[in-house]
């Protein structure tokens, strides 16, 4: 789990077992609502919960021939080029 557009350097990613499980349920508040990478799925009212596990689907990923995840990385964040 990784927090979005923190503003504190505390804020960090937190790593779990694929066995573990996060329950979040909303208390009160107004104008909720979960978005899952950038799709909002659905509004929120209290006594609402979100349970977060894993899949028991598989996805594979593929890539091209000499396709590097951090040489994209390097490339889009601009490291190693200087200043």
């Amino acid at each position: 789990m990784a927090p979005i557009a923190p503003h504190d350097l505390s804020n960090r990613p937190i790593v779990l077992p694929d066995t573990g499980q996060i329950t979040i349920e909303l208390v009160n508040g107004r104008d909720a609502s979960v978005n899952f990478d950038m799709q909002g799925l659905a509004s929120l009212l209290p006594g609402d919960r979100i349970v977060v596990r894993r899949s028991s689907h598989q996805v594979r990923f593929l890539h091209p021939l000499g396709w590097s995840y951090y040489a994209t990385l390097r490339r889009k964040l601009h490291w190693n080029t200087g200043v």
